[in-house]
């Protein structure tokens, strides 16, 4: 999955006006930015020393970052003007003075509740307190598991000791069957808790302090607060410890445990599952997979230890922590101010016009899609990116069929999972339905909650169903894309597919770099360290022999070594095994856009272009998609967290094993963008 980073402007001595003065302002149409800008590369940097700096440098400068944004990227901008787009498409959607459609009114009713500040500050922490009579009238075991169940329903977070929903069954892709998996922590990640670090310990000081405001906010007194606080980190640690690292939930298999429901209350006899699976409405759940079963046991251990008014102290706290963004501007304002300012470095909290169309996205997002669509996607670009799809699959077909290293029984499974993958682009064929959902403009965290439960329902209605292999998890608006090992199919919302990410006004060199490689990395992920793991139906098979299995390893590693050499912030390094799968797929996805765009264009002759040479501005429009500036605070946490590099090195650290570059840009062996051909990494 290609991952927002973020770019501004500056040149010489001319200011140059790629950012409106008014970033608060609703964007009619989407500006149009070319899918190579020579004016943010900095041609006073030598390109075989630091091809990054080399094509963003100008970039960095020209693109500070906002004060509402930890980074800022060429992803990121595209993503805000969205935003502002949509803002407008909104505000026209809100006015009921206007002919609306069914669509229109819903997104639009939706977002006026949202912005309805006043009526919102006047309510306070009242739209938590039905919730919260609820749990101080629970009595005994059965009472916290339907209560459980019902937060689990209605909650934005799985924050609330665990995560239950729905997934494909691995052993047969074809199937949804029940999910538990491992939750209840505050802090972004295990080793959060775990850490001894300096930076870890200044973070669990601020969220102990956190947690005490949050409280107080809820009427509690500091001495009262500080109680509860220190049980839950208490509670906290002791799930953490039992959690997977995320580099173990990389692998499909550590978090795969298929068992009966009678096997889950044996490994966690002290909670009430029957009661539980009543409550959310999957009574006759037979089957269920348990990614995490330490995690599970620690629970139970837990709720053994532990009375009940401990628990009910810790999901009280746990149920405001997860609202508080919805309710009135103190809790705001403390959720932002831990969640975002001491983990992110953000300055300053988004404007409401913009936290309320990413809640319209998230909660009605293909309702939204359908207007921004019908707006910005139109059927000719669709047949263009499925060309270069197209292409660039029979380049991984061509590598699949004479790779030296793969044996004749692998490599036949390996195409058979190729012809298989399925291609979606711009959007869904069929529309979800969110009529069912009550939505009313003087009542935004009781739409928030409607639209969650139709959600959580919308999933849990999945469990002992067959696949639809049509649906998204993405919105089209999304300027992203990702691939599904389980589906086997390769996904590419309409916003990943406009300038400057794909710009089809350019020569196709620039667009062959950035959106040629998106769709590459996304292909290679079918065949990445985790995806390979997947057949072509989507199950988890190893379809593998042994010596061929050995050698991908051997092969990987090379790339995790390498990244694991480089420094992301202050002396912590990219930690290379978390980072592998979108580390091969950089690279595979890379070799193959540049196979397909010399295919495409065998028979034209390419002529130079702003003194890029074609070669060149292949390799330069790869790199300004990654053009990005980090917030230290937010670059420490990615490090932990995030499964993808740090930009600089998803430029650098792919050019360094491609030949091609170092041709293009007449690089000298010893250069830092070059290797020695023995020490070339190359997967596919």
């Amino acid at each position: 999955m290609r991952r927002h980073l973020v770019p501004v402007l500056l040149v010489g001595c001319a200011v140059l006006a790629a950012e409106p003065a008014d970033r608060d302002t609703p964007l009619p149409t989407l500006p149009y930015t070319p899918g190579l800008e020579p004016r943010f590369m900095d041609r006073s940097v030598d390109p075989c020393v630091d091809f990054y700096a080399y094509s963003c440098g100008q970039w960095e400068k020209l693109n500070p970052i906002p004060p509402d944004q930890s980074t800022w990227s060429v992803y990121g901008k595209l993503q805000d003007e969205i935003q502002r787009h949509l803002w407008g498409l909104l505000r026209t959607a809100a006015d009921p003075s206007t002919a609306r459609s069914p669509v229109q009114a819903q997104i639009g009713d939706y977002f006026a509740a949202c912005m309805d500040e006043a009526r919102i500050e006047d309510l306070g922490a009242k739209p938590l307190q039905p919730a919260l009579s609820a749990l101080a009238k629970v009595k005994d075991g059965r009472g916290l598991a339907a209560w459980l169940a019902g937060q689990h329903l209605a909650a934005t977070s799985e924050q609330l000791l665990f995560g239950f929903g729905s997934q494909q069954d691995a052993s047969d892709a074809t199937q949804f069957i029940a999910a538990f998996w491992a939750g209840g922590l505050g802090l972004p990640d295990r080793d959060d808790y775990l850490d001894q670090d300096p930076r870890s310990q200044q973070v669990r000081e601020k969220y102990r302090e956190h947690v005490v405001r949050i409280l107080q906010l809820l009427g509690d007194d500091a001495a009262t607060a500080k109680k509860t606080m220190a049980l839950v980190m208490d509670i906290e640690t002791a799930l953490a410890k039992a959690s997977l690292t995320r580099v173990e939930r990389r692998d499909p298999y550590k978090v795969f445990h298929k068992m009966r429901v009678t096997e889950l209350q044996r490994l966690a006899p002290a909670f009430d599952w029957k009661t539980y699976l009543a409550g959310v409405g999957v009574p006759g759940t037979e089957v269920l997979n348990v990614s995490q079963p330490a995690f599970a046991q620690a629970v139970n251990a837990e709720l053994k230890k532990r009375p009940l008014a401990d628990w009910k102290r810790y999901l009280r706290w746990h149920l405001a922590n997860a609202q508080a963004r919805y309710l009135s501007r103190g809790f705001v304002e403390e959720d932002f101010a831990f969640n975002d300012r001491v983990l992110r470095g953000t300055e300053q909290l988004a404007p409401r016009w913009k936290r309320c169309v990413r809640w319209v996205d998230r909660d009605l997002g293909e309702a939204l899609g359908q207007v921004f669509v019908q707006k910005n996607f139109s059927p000719e670009l669709k047949e263009k990116t499925l060309a270069m799809v197209l292409g660039i699959e029979r380049e991984m077909e061509e590598d699949l069929r004479t790779l030296a290293w793969m044996s004749p029984a692998t490599r036949q499974r390996g195409i058979e999972k190729l012809k298989t993958m399925a291609n979606k682009i711009g959007y869904p064929d069929r529309w979800r339905d969110y009529s069912s959902i009550r939505l009313v403009r003087d009542d935004f965290q009781g739409n928030v909650t409607r639209a969650v439960r139709f959600e959580s329902a919308r999933q849990l209605a999945k469990i002992g169903k067959r696949v639809d292999r049509g649906e998204w998890e993405m919105t089209p608006q999304t300027v992203n894309a990702y691939y599904n090992p389980t589906m086997n199919d390769m996904n590419f919302p309409a916003a990943v597919l406009l300038p400057p990410l794909y710009d089809s006004k350019m020569d196709a060199a620039p667009g062959y770099g950035n959106t040629g490689g998106t769709i590459g990395h996304e292909l290679t992920h079918g065949f990445d360290d985790e995806g390979r793991k997947f057949d072509a139906k989507g199950n988890l098979a190893d379809w593998w022999t042994k010596e061929d299995a050995a050698e991908f390893e051997r092969r990987a590693s090379c790339v995790s070594d390498q990244y694991s050499s480089y420094i992301a912030v202050d002396d912590i390094h990219v930690n290379g095994k978390l980072t592998l799968g979108e580390d091969v797929a950089d690279l595979g996805g890379l070799i193959l856009a540049h196979r397909a765009w010399k295919a495409a264009t065998a028979k034209q002759r390419l002529q130079p272009i702003d003194g890029l040479t074609p070669e060149q501005r292949f390799f330069v429009g790869n790199a300004q998609w990654a053009c990005t500036n980090v917030r230290p605070e937010a670059m420490r946490l990615r490090v932990r967290t995030d499964p993808h590099s740090p930009p600089r090195y998803r430029v650098n650290g792919l050019v360094v094993n491609m030949p091609e570059f170092a041709q293009a840009f007449s690089c000298k062996p010893g250069q830092p963008m070059t290797k020695p051909p023995e020490k070339v990494c190359r997967v596919w």
